[in-house]
């Protein structure tokens, strides 16, 4: 029988992932401000440039987008599975209120998307883009109001955010895939039947599931399905518990949490950095305010700030007024609704998203515009609000 992990190991692996998440947004916030700036300067045509050079098969963006972020998508993979059997969400009673608010916080932005691109066909391909909570970000907004905010409620946010991108990974792996390599499938569903009989024969050193999943990548990329997707899959086969008399026992540490704890910091500080910079440039010559009044950007940034705020918040005020859930721990109606309006900061998956439905580079500008002004804008009305409302005794 496996060894279990004491609760207070899980608290404090929680309290240090949202500690990381929390400075890895503030970071991102540098990053995406230099990203803008670069864009628009002297700079700006060597920084277009080198994104697309060559480096072997791929440019350095896709290097960026589809292989440094497989890493970001196994981190998110492994935190899924670690919550949901191990921790904040490993109950449902756990899971019924930030589950319900991340299904609202997507339901109603993408609604939103849609009102307003409904006579555009080929832009309703980007209904996901808004329905993304950029976890980093939105913590690192919270983190900057110290214990005025209740850990119930940074609990909340990050549950919430979890499951939104398990919500994402779906969204991506059902419709943006494109057409499909069956013999690159195959072999790849053989690469993770092996992942699969390596934790159920309980092999807990990790080189074999990390050497497989850098094959089970090439294979997913081969396959048409995007590449990232292979990090989640790899996560889902990490084991979480460990044989009693192992080493790994002896430290009463997984190989999931031995794995989680060391991609953390690369991940919050190095890889969606990285991305961030690569991808939030956007140059404003020859722009006009007219963008900002496109059905494509306003439905995007109208989704962040609007839908995530009335999906959140609602579903929230619907369960508590129905006596299925309660608020989290010492939290108001008023922080709560500031952590509502964070929910609106998509920056990280919503740009992810935006670069799988459109090719076309202007369109791109659209929607960067768009996630830009719905996430700065839910940015300051939920530090506005929260500055506002104090946390209950």
């Amino acid at each position: 029988m496996s060894s279990p992990i004491p609760a207070g190991r899980i608290r404090s692996t929680f309290r240090h992932f949202l500690d990381n998440e929390a400075s890895g947004g503030l970071v991102l916030m540098a990053v995406a401000l230099a990203a803008i700036v670069t864009a628009n300067s002297p700079l700006a045509e060597d920084y277009f440039h080198a994104l697309h050079v060559y480096i072997g098969p791929l440019s350095l963006l896709h290097w960026i987008n589809d292989a440094l972020m497989a890493l970001f998508f196994l981190l998110v993979g492994l935190e899924i599975k670690r919550e949901m059997l191990d921790g904040q969400l490993s109950s449902w009673s756990r899971r019924i209120l930030p589950g319900a608010a991340a299904l609202g916080g997507m339901i109603f932005p993408a609604l939103l998307y849609v009102g307003f691109n409904w006579e555009n066909p080929a832009a309703l391909r980007g209904w996901a883009i808004p329905t993304a909570t950029d976890i980093a970000f939105a913590l690192g907004v919270l983190s900057l109001f110290g214990p005025r905010v209740p850990a119930s409620l940074k609990i909340f946010l990050a549950a919430l955010a979890i499951i939104d991108d398990l919500g994402a990974v779906v969204v991506i792996a059902l419709f943006y895939t494109s057409d499909l390599n069956l013999l690159a499938l195959a072999g790849a569903a053989a690469v993770l039947t092996t992942l699969y009989g390596l934790n159920r024969s309980k092999v807990v050193t990790l080189w074999p599931y990390i050497a497989l999943g850098a094959v089970l990548w090439l294979l997913v990329f081969l396959s048409g399905i995007h590449a990232t997707l292979a990090g989640v899959l790899l996560a889902l086969t990490i084991p979480l518990k460990v044989t009693p008399g192992t080493p790994e026992a002896t430290h009463q540490e997984s190989p999931l949490h031995h794995l989680e704890h060391l991609l953390h910091r690369p991940v919050a500080f190095l890889v969606v950095p990285i991305f961030g910079f690569a991808n939030a440039g956007v140059s404003f010559d020859g722009a006009s305010l007219s963008i900002f009044s496109e059905p494509l950007t306003m439905g995007v940034a109208s989704g962040l700030l609007l839908g995530k705020l009335v999906g959140v918040l609602g579903t929230v005020a619907l369960l508590v007024k129905l006596g299925l859930a309660d608020l989290p721990a010492k939290a108001s109606w008023g922080q709560m609704t500031g952590v509502a309006a964070l929910c609106g900061i998509g920056f990280t998956m919503s740009l992810f998203i935006g670069l799988l439905a459109f090719d076309d580079p202007q369109i791109q500008d659209h929607v960067k515009m768009g996630i830009l002004l719905g996430s700065v804008a839910s940015g300051v009305i939920g530090a506005i609000v929260l500055g506002l409302f104090k946390r209950r005794a």
